[in-house]
C-alpha cells in the first residue's frame, strides 16, 4: 500500500504543459478500443491491438493510458455518452425516465461487453456526471435527494437486470446455433410433458396462460418498464405522479 495520492484517468492532464504535441489523443485510443470490444469483446481490446488500430507503439499508448484500468474507464464513459439525455428534465418525470431507460437498454445492446465491466463504484467520468446531473434531475424537485438515490437505482436495476439477461440469453443461443423458435421447439415435448404431469401448476399457467413470454423482446422491456415506472410514482407526491405536474403545484 501507498501513500501516494491517487490520481484517476479523470484528473490526469490529456496532454503536458509543455513539449511538443502529441501524436495521438485519449479520444482516438478509446474509440479504436471500443471498435474492437464491439467486434471482440473486451478483453480482445489489448494495448497491442488498439496500436494496432491506430498506427501507433504498443508502449507509447501508456504516456496517453497509464493502466488497463483506465482504459475501461474511458471505454465506458465514452459509451455513456451514447445515452441521450438532452432537454432533460423536461417537466414531464415519466417521459424522461422512459427515453433515459429505453437510451440505457439500447447502449448496452450495442455495447455488449458493458456487461462485463463489473465497476461497483462511480468513476465520476464528463459523461457519468451528464447523466447524474440530468437523470438525478428528473425527480429533483419532488423527492429528497436520498429518495431520489433510491428510485433511480430501482430503475437502473431493473434496466441492467433486464438487458444483461438479453445478452446472456443472445449469447447461449448464439453457441447452441438455434434460434429462440428452434430451441422452444425442441424443448416442446417435455414442456408438454410437464405440464401434463400436473405436479407444476404454476409453471403449467405460466405455459398455458402467461401472454408476456410471449412478447417480443422489446414489448417485453416496456411491459415491465411501465410497472417500475408506476411503483416509481407511488412514492411521488400525488400532483405529479402521473408525469407533469399539476398547474400550481409546488
Amino acid at each position: 500500500m501507498t501513500d501516494a495520492p491517487y490520481v484517476n484517468i479523470w484528473m490526469r492532464p490529456e496532454r503536458p504543459a509543455r513539449g511538443p504535441r502529441p501524436a495521438y489523443s485519449r479520444a482516438q485510443i478509446t474509440e479504436a478500443a471500443v471498435r474492437i470490444a464491439d467486434a471482440e469483446g473486451l478483453e480482445a481490446a489489448t494495448m497491442r491491438r488498439i496500436a494496432a488500430e491506430i498506427g501507433a507503439g504498443a508502449m507509447s499508448l501508456y504516456r496517453y493510458v497509464p493502466s488497463r484500468d483506465d482504459l475501461v474507464e474511458l471505454m465506458a464513459d465514452r459509451v455513456m455518452g451514447e445515452i441521450d439525455v438532452t432537454g432533460m428534465p423536461s417537466g414531464d418525470w415519466r417521459a424522461d425516465l422512459t427515453r433515459y431507460a429505453e437510451g440505457l437498454r439500447a447502449m448496452w445492446l450495442r455495447h455488449p461487453w458493458i456487461a462485463a465491466v463489473r465497476r461497483s463504484l462511480p468513476s465520476f467520468g464528463p459523461n457519468q456526471l451528464l447523466l447524474v446531473e440530468r437523470l438525478m434531475g428528473v425527480l429533483d424537485a419532488f423527492v429528497p435527494i436520498d429518495q431520489n438515490l433510491t428510485l433511480v437505482a430501482m430503475l437502473n436495476g431493473y434496466v441492467e437486470g433486464t438487458v444483461r439477461e438479453e445478452i446472456s440469453v443472445a449469447g447461449e443461443f448464439g453457441r447452441s446455433g438455434l434460434s429462440e423458435s428452434e430451441w422452444m421447439a425442441r424443448s416442446g415435448p417435455y414442456v408438454e410433458r410437464l405440464v401434463k404431469s400436473g405436479d407444476y401448476p404454476i409453471f403449467a399457467k405460466i405455459v398455458m396462460e402467461a401472454r408476456r413470454p410471449h412478447l417480443s423482446r422489446d414489448d417485453q422491456f416496456r411491459h415491465g418498464l411501465r410497472h417500475v415506472l408506476d411503483c416509481m410514482a407511488a412514492a411521488l407526491p400525488a400532483t405529479v405522479r402521473d408525469g407533469r405536474a399539476a398547474s400550481g403545484a409546488s
